[in-house]
């Protein structure tokens, strides 16, 4: 059984704050791309239990162990970037990490693999890992790789180590009471699986602006193990989420021809046509309509939103497309416009600077980095406009109803619905359990 770990509550506050600034019931924090995982292997079910065990000798629990900080490395992160979201901040690590020939495999930094650090009570680094082969294919025998850097005698230490690494399907549940991330915290999902479920239904739920309290989500999820510590995150297989009183599901699923996607229990696929935001967890600081104007003092129309986010910000395209223009317009500053499909059109301003390569013509991908925030031409400060045109004319994209997503071909229902029989039983229990805990309290 893997040992309860205690995260100290300064530290807590230290990392958080280092990751996410509070904003009502939301965090801020760099974007993540969305990326569609890779399909997940068949798992070996474990159902497992956390049990309060009294303190030995009558003693409080054990304030030394380590906490256990994780990530999920996002397209466009440097090492510095890691370092920061995990809360590390030893001094020389970074100049380390980047010189020394044994710490050669952190210069690739693959999005989706994980980052772990354990920080001691005093927020020192106990280890940093980086799981860069997490040895998904468990069952052929293929071990999980992952760098192992160490403080030694007033230095560091880089190390490969070489396991086979044992799958473990997990569940969890969370209620929101003031943040998606602190109900993750509370439900012990890693923070990279928490960023997946953001990932998988932000077509469908604006994490920005529609949590509410009293939200809860019930997730199934993998996760590798060696002697009983985590070495690595693997994929979500299902997932519900009450949103306001709205039920949303997903499950993994892949087809004969080897293309997998996430689908609610129904069949339909959770790819929308279009992304609700571009950005993740951030601030609206103008919204679609008359406005006061920061600069031109005077009353105009608004025809998109304003996202006010950090400088370098990632920005993401909301849908498929091909890039219309590309290049610096008067008030727009930097400015990005992509053809969708059919009379769609997406346009994102002020950015700092564009992702390399990006040029008129080229197709970019639902979830591709395009660029970051900036705050060029007409803007006082640091933000993302982002327009949403129909036949050129600009709509309220927190309004508009988007275009729906496409649905299962006939052929695979049969083999679909048996995936969704085999997770949607664990969250239904779930959430009878938690029915019957609600129900014995009120009485």
């Amino acid at each position: 059984m893997t040992p309860e770990v205690h995260q100290p509550k300064h530290r807590l506050h230290l990392t958080r704050s280092l990751l996410f600034a509070a904003s009502g019931l939301f965090l801020t924090a760099a974007a993540l791309a969305v990326v569609q995982p890779p399909a997940p292997p068949q798992p070996v079910f474990q159902a497992h239990q956390t049990l309060d065990l009294p303190p030995l000798d009558g003693q409080a629990g054990d304030d030394t162990a380590p906490y256990i900080a994780s990530t999920r490395i996002r397209s466009g992160d440097t090492v510095s970037d890691v370092l920061n979201r995990l809360g590390v901040n030893e001094n020389g690590l970074l100049s380390f990490l980047t010189h020394d020939p044994n710490a050669r495999s952190v210069y690739k930094l693959y999005p989706g693999r994980t980052v772990q650090a354990a920080l001691d009570s005093q927020g020192r680094m106990v280890w940093l890992r980086y799981a860069h082969t997490p040895g998904t294919n468990v069952e052929s025998g293929v071990d999980s790789a992952w760098l192992e850097v160490r403080p030694v005698d007033g230095g560091f230490s880089a190390q490969e180590r070489t396991t086979a690494a044992v799958r473990e399907t997990r569940i969890a549940e969370g209620e929101i009471t003031s943040s998606l991330f602190g109900a993750a915290d509370e439900a012990r999902i890693p923070d990279a699986i928490t960023m997946e479920m953001v990932d998988i239904l932000g077509s469908h739920i604006d994490f920005l602006k529609d949590l509410r309290k009293g939200d809860r989500f019930r997730i199934v999820y993998d996760a590798y193990m060696h002697n009983g510590e985590e070495v690595g995150t693997g994929d979500i297989r299902a997932l519900e989420f009450v949103n306001r009183g709205k039920t949303y599901s997903a499950v993994w699923f892949e087809n004969g021809q080897g293309n997998g996607s996430y689908y609610d229990f129904s069949g339909a696929s959770l790819k929308g046509a279009f992304l609700r935001t571009a950005i993740k967890f951030t601030r609206i600081s103008s919204r679609f309509g008359m406005r006061m104007h920061p600069i031109h003092k005077k009353w105009i129309g608004h025809k998109g939103v304003d996202y006010a986010a950090p400088s370098g910000t990632p920005i993401h395209a909301t849908a498929d497309g091909t890039i219309e223009f590309i290049g610096r317009q008067r008030g727009y500053g930097n400015v990005i416009i992509i053809k969708n499909f059919g009379d769609y059109t997406t346009l994102y301003a002020h950015q700092r600077g564009f992702a390399k390569g990006l040029k008129k013509g080229d197709r970019i991908q639902q979830g591709q980095l395009i660029g970051y925030v900036g705050s060029t031409g007409w803007a006082t400060g640091p933000h993302l406009h982002y327009e949403f045109r129909i036949n050129k004319q600009p709509v309220d994209p927190l309004s508009v109803d988007l275009p729906v997503a496409r649905t299962l071909e006939p052929a695979d229902r049969k083999a679909f619905q048996a995936v969704v029989d085999r997770y949607q039983p664990q969250i239904e229990l779930m959430a009878r359990l938690q029915d019957s805990r609600i129900e014995i309290a009120q009485q």
